[in-house]
């Protein structure tokens, strides 16, 4: 396979999940070039149900090496609590797996300034996913 790329044209729920899922097969690397952790998609397939948020689903095949690109914003809690999550469902992460040096991280004081900054406007709210 030549190089490949699933480009979403709307906000998410388009089946972008499902498709990189039937490509990863036959993929030698799966890299997320973008988003983060607060959406995420399900990919049920002949082996079971997973859900993933950071980690790109062609983590399900061996063979296939994973990669969070620079252009992710990893919360890295959210993806310590999806890796312990996949790994008792036989899941292995090790070479096949790999966070870009330059991918964008989210910290705690990060969401602490996001829900104040949300709370003092007040009835002026945009409604957040922390706020």
């Amino acid at each position: 396979m030549g190089n490949l790329v699933i480009i979403g044209a709307q906000w998410g729920d388009e089946g972008k999940g499902k498709i990189v899922d039937i490509l990863a097969k036959d993929a030698n690397i799966v890299v997320r070039y973008q988003g983060g952790s607060n959406a995420g998609h399900t990919v049920i397939n002949e082996r079971g149900t997973y859900i993933f948020h950071l980690i790109p689903s062609g983590i399900l095949y061996r063979g296939t090496t994973c990669v969070i690109g620079n252009g992710v914003v990893v919360d890295p809690g959210a993806l310590i609590e999806e890796m312990d999550r996949l790994q008792p469902l036989g899941i292995a992460f090790g070479k096949n797996f790999a966070v870009s040096q330059r991918a964008h991280m989210i910290l705690p004081y990060h969401k602490a300034i996001d829900r104040a900054s949300e709370q003092s406007k007040g009835s002026r709210k945009i409604g957040t996913t922390g706020g």
